[in-house]
C-alpha cells in the first residue's frame, strides 16, 4: 500500500486491516484438523496452522487458502485471514484462474454467520478495500478483480455495486469503464465473468440490471466507446433481439 499521503479511503482500509488483525489474532485451526501431505503439505505445515499469529510462507498460506478439504475451513480461514487480507491489498496473491478463486474460499469460510464482531470486520475490510480500489489510480489488484472477490465470497452482488454506485468519483467511472470491458463477454453469454461456483446464477442478474440502470452515464463520463455502450444495451435484450440486432459483437459461445 501506497505509504504517502492516506486519502480518507486508505485511512479506513489500513483501520480495517488493523481491526482484522485484533479480531482474530490469536486464532488456530482445529486441534484435530487434518489434511493429506502428498497434495497439501507436512506434518510440521499443518502444526503451525494450530499455533496463532506465526506467519506463514507465501506458498503454505496460498496452498491453506485454496485447499477444499479442511474439516473446519471457518477456523482454518480465521487463522490466516489477517496476513491473508494483508497479502490480497498489496497484489501478493495470484489464484490459480482469478479472484473468483479468493472470492469461494471466503465463501466456503461462511463468514456471515460467524459471531457479529468477526462478520463484521470481514465485512468493513471487504468494503474498505474496494473503496479504496474504487478511488485509487494505480492499484495492485483491478477493480474488477476485488469485486469478484467480494461478490463471489459473500454470495450476492447486490452490495458491492451499491459501493460502487455511492463511490461518486471519476476513477470509479474509468475502474467501471475497464470492468465492463472485461465483463461483457460472459454477461452477454449469460455466465458470471470470473470462477463462480454458479456461472450462471442470480448474481449475473443482479449484475447486469444494475448495469442496464447505472452505467451507461458513467461509462460515457469515463470516455467508453459507443461499442461498449452498445453492449451495454445488449445486456437488457434477450433470445434472437440481442443476437440479430446490429450492434451485436458477433460473440461465439
Amino acid at each position: 500500500m501506497d505509504q504517502t499521503a492516506p486519502t480518507p479511503a486508505r485511512r479506513e482500509l489500513r483501520t480495517a486491516l488493523e481491526d482484522l488483525s485484533a479480531v482474530f489474532g490469536g486464532m488456530t485451526a482445529r486441534p484435530d484438523e487434518i489434511n493429506c501431505e502428498c497434495h497439501w503439505g507436512s506434518a510440521e505445515e499443518l502444526a503451525l496452522l494450530k499455533v496463532p499469529d506465526v506467519p506463514l510462507d507465501p506458498d503454505l498460506l496460498r496452498r491453506t487458502w485454496e485447499a477444499v478439504d479442511w474439516t473446519d475451513h471457518a477456523a482454518v480461514l480465521r487463522r490466516v485471514l489477517p496476513q491473508f487480507a494483508a497479502e490480497l491489498v498489496a497484489g501478493r496473491v495470484e489464484p490459480l484462474f482469478d479472484m473468483g478463486d479468493v472470492g469461494q474460499s471466503f465463501g466456503r469460510g461462511r463468514w456471515q454467520e460467524w459471531p457479529a464482531d468477526q462478520a463484521g470486520a470481514v465485512r468493513t475490510f471487504l468494503r474498505a478495500w474496494l473503496t479504496d480500489v474504487l478511488r485509487s489510480e494505480d492499484t495492485p489488484v483491478p477493480a474488477y478483480e476485488v469485486f469478484a472477490v467480494c461478490a463471489e465470497g459473500s454470495g450476492t452482488a447486490v452490495p458491492w455495486l451499491e459501493v460502487w454506485e455511492e463511490t461518486a468519483h471519476p476513477m470509479a467511472d474509468r475502474h467501471l469503464r475497464t470492468a465492463v470491458e472485461h465483463w461483457e463477454y460472459e454477461l452477454l453469454g449469460g455466465v458470471l465473468p470470473w470462477y463462480a461456483w454458479e456461472r450462471d446464477g442470480p448474481m449475473v442478474g443482479e449484475m447486469t440490471a444494475w448495469l442496464l440502470r447505472h452505467a451507461p452515464a458513467r461509462l460515457r463520463s469515463a470516455g467508453a466507446s459507443d461499442d461498449l455502450l452498445h453492449r451495454v444495451r445488449l445486456l437488457g435484450l434477450t433470445g434472437e433481439a440481442r443476437w440479430d440486432d446490429p450492434h451485436w459483437p458477433g460473440h461465439r459461445y
